[in-house]
Parts: structure tokens; sequence; C-alpha cells
């Protein structure tokens, strides 16, 4: 049976939603925080956005059930392979995939991503440093590569949190 649950983050409140302890989606949304703590899967999952949102989480361990297309979701495990406060295009992800002409179709699929923030399609921006494209509102995305970039010398979104 799914199950939703929304909470509040430092960038709006998120959708959670859930089914046999697997991760279907997580997305922005303007629904108001659920009331109630939630099941011991849900209070980990926010446990662990609520440490990346802090800074002292880099990598998510979360068990994730997400459908789509065999493309989809090759793209999606290459950005999931981004690490934490890089940045790649969509040019690159096309190429990981041997497909250096599908950058359309790996924007696509990027832009259908079910679990924002847990795959990382923030980090992917086009070959000329532009940020285009996100789910979540671009201003969004601008926040979360600032998070990430923290500290970190030379990086161009180290604007501040």
């Amino acid at each position: 049976m799914k199950e939703t649950m929304v909470m509040a983050s430092p960038l709006g409140n998120i959708r959670l939603i859930a089914e046999d302890d697997f991760l279907l989606s997580c997305r922005f949304t303007e629904d108001q925080p659920s009331s109630g703590a939630g099941s011991p899967f849900f209070l980990d999952i926010m446990a662990q956005l609520d440490a990346y949102f802090k800074g002292d989480l880099k990598i998510f361990d979360i068990p994730v059930g997400i459908g789509g297309t065999e493309f989809q979701k090759s793209v999606w495990m290459q950005v999931n392979k981004v690490p934490f406060g890089d940045t790649v295009s969509y040019q690159h992800i096309a190429r990981k995939l041997s497909k250096a002409t599908a950058v359309r179709a790996v924007g696509a699929a990027i832009g259908t991503n079910p679990l924002l923030v847990i795959i990382p399609c923030h980090r992917i921006i086009a070959s000329t440093g532009e940020l285009t494209g996100y789910a979540g509102g671009l201003w969004r995305k601008l926040k979360l590569l600032q998070l990430e970039s923290r500290g970190k010398p030379g990086n161009q979104f180290d604007l501040g949190f």
C-alpha cells in the first residue's frame, strides 16, 4: 500500500511517496507538512534529508523503487554517480551512456526524475555552465548547488546559502 508524507525543508515542503519500504517519489510541493510522526521508514528518509540540508550528509542510503523506461533508468543511474558538490553537463551524461547525440533525450529523462534531491539531477547543467531546467524550480537548483559547494574553493555556485 502506498504511503505519503509531506515534510518541511529549507527549500519548501517535500512530498514523499513510498510503498513496501521503497521510496517512489520525492518532489517539492505546496502541500502542508503532515501531522504525526510517520513510519520508521519515513522518519529515516526525513532524517537523511535533514542531514543533507544541514550539509552533514553527502550520499543517501534510501531504498528506492522507481519506474521508467530502461533509458530513463540508465540516465538516472549516471546522474546518481555525480559526486556531491560537482556538476556535469547533459552532454557528459549522454557521452557516458555512449549516446553523444541524445542530449535532448537525456534532458527529457532528467526532467522526469521522480526523486528530486535523492537522485541529484540538480547537479546537471548546460555545457555552457548555465543552469537549465529543474522540476523544483531553477531557484531551488541554484540553492542546492550552493549548499553543496559551501567551502569548496573556486566553485561558481558558492554564493552562500
